[in-house]
């Protein structure tokens, strides 16, 4: 398999050192895993410090924050949608395509901040557009689309998000802009199957009122003209769109103009991003933000997937990629192509890592115990809001133990689409990593009903998630007619429709009275493996189950894993009705493949 690249990206081996600066080489994606739509703004007053948000549709926390010093290493610091109620309805969502799209991050010098650090950063603010979608709802209701803004002097600071301050929209994809005099504008994308274009209007941050909407441009006819950003250059206002749809024909589209409201000439290399049509490892690029560096080079972030051009194998979704951009004066920015291996504009020689924030690093190794007093990592996150009182830190007679209280819900739901606001008790991380081992003891002793099940999942969507399980089910065994419950290891998944479950008995080796450890590995870039055996003796480890990453293919979202905890929907069962204690969190990430 010689036409397969790794990138081994190992924390352990970054050293800060004397940097300098050259045209070096990077690895894409930036950010793997489950973050699309990416938005990457340079703030040099807060010591010439990048960041990038991403969309989250209906995951919780929401909108990860990341920032960089050197483009390469990026660490979270932070989840923008951080308080369940800043946006309540997020739990009662329909589909997995609703939730929170396409985030827009600026920040705005001056701004009335009320940063106690401003000794130690510029006076101003970081503002973020963006859309709760309900995307269950007609294409011409308008309540399908609930825009918002937010913002924060110091996104270092969890919490420190405010409240949205909503704005009336009939569209998505929503991004801000400041004008020389000041003025803030706001563009965003209609419904493209209502009325097809972009819309461009004044905005009152403090209280969502806008001005009359203006149509500046509606693309080169691609499919879905969407998340426009606007960016003044030369004299001439920039309008740079997503176009084709978020798959094998999504592009990247430019126009200029000398008024904000155009009319607007396209660029004469339309699209100046995309490599549909090609035969390249990395696809459906698109969605693109603009930025420059310390030094005035510019760069874009755009979306793409490690699929190919077949577009069948791709669980971890819509990722965020990296290319420099040519762009002189008076010129059309020209773009370089997105690939695994790029050679970029001046990068520093030595990694500059970021001191702040509670966060890990994006390609960081997970070893969670749980200590007491401790809280929930940031990058652990829940499929729409958790109920509350669900995920207990070390409580007594747990020490060191994450408990989870079971859900009536399992990670199917009822119809693969919601959970009509009633949760699911399922806490997991994103796959940041083509290949990775992912280990966690469970103690089942609390399971006692039938269908009590508690284990670990892959998970895409509800419609798409596999799962390897510890359920109590009646004896199966024909000489035994007493209906005793007995432990069972249970491997099964839904891929847009239910697989065949495969149920095992308990092997000698294992007890619902001692800790069992279960495992997920992809141990190559197309399958997983599930596995268990007992904790203290790991060696006798014993695969129970087989998944294809083409069968976790799907939408807009990319995989997940982590441990869950079910009734199944028992009949009379409610929420809470068993706890369980995990522990021993590991996620070890084993390379990346890249082409």
């Amino acid at each position: 398999m010689t036409e397969i690249l790794f990138a081994f990206m190992l924390l352990g081996s970054l050293a800060l050192g004397n940097v300098t600066h050259q045209n070096s080489t990077y690895t894409d994606p930036i950010l793997p895993g489950f973050h699309p739509d990416p938005s990457c703004i340079f703030v040099p007053s807060w010591d010439n410090t990048y960041f990038c948000a991403s969309s989250s549709f209906n995951v919780f926390p929401g909108i990860p924050i990341h920032a960089s010093k050197d483009l390469r290493n990026w660490k979270l610091i932070g989840n923008a949608i951080s308080r369940p109620e800043m946006l309540p309805r997020l739990a009662t969502t329909i589909k997995d395509t609703s939730g929170i799209w396409a985030p827009t991050l600026r920040y705005r010098e001056g701004s009335d901040s009320t940063n106690e650090n401003e000794s130690d950063h510029g006076k101003g603010r970081f503002w973020i557009s963006t859309t709760l979608v309900f995307d269950n709802l007609a294409a011409d209701d308008e309540s399908r689309w609930d825009n918002f803004v937010i913002c924060t002097d110091d996104p270092f600071e969890p919490d420190s998000w405010t409240d949205p301050v909503h704005f009336d929209f009939g569209g998505y994809d929503t991004s801000l802009f400041w004008d020389d005099d000041g003025q803030v504008y706001v563009t965003g994308s209609h419904e493209y199957k209502v009325w097809p274009g972009i819309q461009t209007a004044t905005i009152n941050l403090e209280t969502g009122e806008t001005g009359p909407w203006e149509n500046p441009w509606n693309g080169t006819g691609g499919l879905a003209p969407e998340g426009p950003h606007l960016y003044k250059k030369d004299d001439h206002y920039y309008l740079m769109l997503a176009e084709g749809g978020t798959g094998e024909g999504h592009m990247v589209t430019m126009a200029r103009s000398r008024d904000i409201n155009g009319p607007y000439e396209p660029a004469p290399h339309n699209p100046v991003l995309s490599n549909a049509n090609t035969t390249a490892f990395f696809q459906a690029v698109g969605h693109a933000d603009l930025f420059q560096n310390v030094h005035g080079s510019w760069w874009a972030v755009a979306l793409s997937t490690r699929s190919g051009p077949d577009f069948k194998n791709y669980p971890m979704g819509r990722e965020t990629v990296l290319t420099p951009v040519q762009w002189e004066k008076g010129e059309w920015p020209i773009f370089q192509n997105v690939s695994g291996i790029t050679s970029g504009w001046e990068l520093p020689s030595e990694p500059i890592l970021v001191s702040d924030g509670e966060g890990p690093y994006v390609d960081s190794p997970d070893h969670l115990t749980f200590p007491p007093n401790s809280t929930l990592p940031l990058h652990l996150i829940h499929w729409r809001l958790p109920t509350p009182d669900t995920y207990l830190i070390s409580p007594p007679g747990n020490e060191n133990s994450l408990v989870l209280r079971s859900s009536v819900l399992n990670l199917t739901s009822t119809n693969g689409l919601s959970t009509s606001g009633k949760g699911q008790t399922f806490i997991s991380r994103r796959q940041t990593d083509s290949l990775f081992t992912y280990q966690l003891d469970i103690n089942a002793s609390n399971l006692r009903n039938k269908e009590d099940d508690v284990g670990v999942s892959i998970f895409l969507t509800e419609a798409y998630h596999f799962d390897l399980g510890i359920v109590l089910l009646p004896q199966t065994d024909k000489n035994d007619t007493s209906g005793e419950l007995a432990p069972y290891v249970r491997f099964r998944g839904m891929s847009g429709y239910s697989v065949p479950e495969t149920v095992f008995p308990f092997p000698q080796y294992l007890s619902i009275d001692s800790p069992i450890t279960l495992e997920i590995k992809a141990f190559n870039w197309t399958h997983y493996s599930f596995a268990a055996g007992p904790r203290d003796a790991r060696h006798l480890m014993q695969t129970y189950g087989i998944a294809r990453g083409e069968q976790l293919s799907a939408g807009f979202t990319g995989t997940l894993v982590g441990p869950y905890a079910t009734t199944n929907g028992r009949e009379g069962s409610q929420n809470g009705e068993f706890e369980v204690a995990v522990g021993n969190w590991t996620y070890l990430p084993q390379g990346q493949i890249i082409n």
